[in-house]
């Protein structure tokens, strides 16, 4: 049995479980993953972006995810080195598991003012744990998806540990939105897309980049000024949360969550309003004009997990104590930052929070 068939056994065995193996070399050849994609065919492509094409890599006993980087992706090879680098070492429950790569460089014969020519071509591709639930965006935007309150708040808790994870080993993912993080069979949220996410050097506070990345909707004001840094992932962060909430896409309007959410669960479900309200005002805190005032990742966590504690005296209902904290907080006004208009203009926001919901003013603000 040849080299080239031995690897192929192994990675099998190894895929078929979906476990994430380690070794000194995660590069796969070119044959191999043409084998599995059936030499990449448009019958098992499962998702397309401007970088890449997404397919299913049929095992003998599972499937996993083989993303094909576009030629026209401008990449240096030192870049690309980079970008595995930093999937290698990723190992959490909320982060899509990475399995392998492949950067090979054939011969092609084309056709050049008539005459036939020899051309080198370059094929970059990259291998995960497929998720056949697919990606947060088909459940927030799908009326048929019908998440629960309880299922929606483990979906933001994952996200967020997931995403401190990657901050903790100084990756900034620069392109966080409901389309880039999948479910597993279980609902457990999994970043995904790591294609265009950055590693920071240990004493680099941030980096700049040659264009800019991101998706209109999700991007922080500040991000065509090209520095890398974590704060750009909290405000998607924070628009995301909205998203889960308002279960409504893009720049999604937050008043009347409580209201709402009250309306679906009852006037006895006073943790699981106090939830919607925390996570709210976090959301709120994410999309702050001013990187500075923005959240970090283990203040977010911090402040579920003390929700979650106070909680748990109650088992199950509302202790008295917060309840009446809950029914008797009185209106108050804060002011916060949101996202701009399509003309990119400032605006804030003064948000009034109830128990009831949360109702909003816009004023322009022309200093920026």
């Amino acid at each position: 049995m040849d080299s080239e068939a031995t690897m192929k056994k192994t990675f099998w065995s190894v895929c078929c479980s979906i476990k994430l193996f380690v070794r000194s070399d995660w590069y796969l050849p070119s044959s191999l993953l043409n084998d599995i994609t059936n030499d990449f065919s448009d019958d098992l492509v499962i998702g397309r972006g401007g970088f890449a094409v997404v397919y299913k890599g049929m095992l003998r006993n599972g499937t996993i995810a083989v993303k094909k980087l576009n030629n026209s992706l401008e990449m240096h090879e030192d870049n690309f080195k980079q970008e595995v680098t930093c999937l290698v070492g990723v190992n959490h429950k909320n982060i899509v598991r990475f399995l392998g790569y492949c950067s090979d460089t054939q011969g092609k014969m084309l056709d050049y003012k008539g005459k036939l020519v020899m051309a080198d071509e370059r094929q970059r591709m990259l291998c995960f744990e497929y998720l056949p639930k697919g990606c947060l965006h088909n459940y927030i935007t799908d009326a048929s998806c019908v998440l629960e309150w309880r299922a929606r708040y483990q979906i933001i808790k994952g996200v967020c540990e997931g995403l401190h994870y990657l901050h903790q080993n100084d990756i900034v993912h620069l392109d966080l939105k409901p389309a880039n993080i999948l479910l597993d069979d279980n609902m457990v949220p999994k970043i995904a897309e790591f294609g265009l996410s950055r590693c920071f050097d240990e004493n680099q506070t941030h980096a700049t980049i040659l264009k800019a990345y991101g998706t209109i909707g999700y991007m922080a004001l500040e991000a065509p000024n090209r520095k890398i840094r974590r704060e750009l992932d909290i405000y998607s962060l924070g628009v995301v949360i909205a998203e889960i909430l308002t279960r409504q896409k893009g720049y999604p309007a937050v008043e009347n969550v409580l209201e709402t959410w009250k309306t679906r669960m009852g006037t006895s479900a006073g943790i699981l309003l106090e939830q919607v309200r925390v996570c709210t005002d976090i959301a709120i805190d994410c999309m702050s004009c001013d990187p500075r005032k923005r959240p970090h990742v283990q203040h977010i966590i911090d402040m579920l997990s003390g929700m979650e504690s106070m909680n748990v005296c109650c088992t199950g209902r509302v202790c008295s104590k917060m309840h009446s904290e809950i029914m008797a907080r009185e209106l108050h006004h804060t002011e916060h930052e949101v996202p701009p208009d399509s003309r990119f203009k400032k605006t804030v926001v003064l948000y009034t929070t109830t128990l009831g919901g949360i109702m909003k003013t816009f004023e322009n603000c022309n200093k920026v």
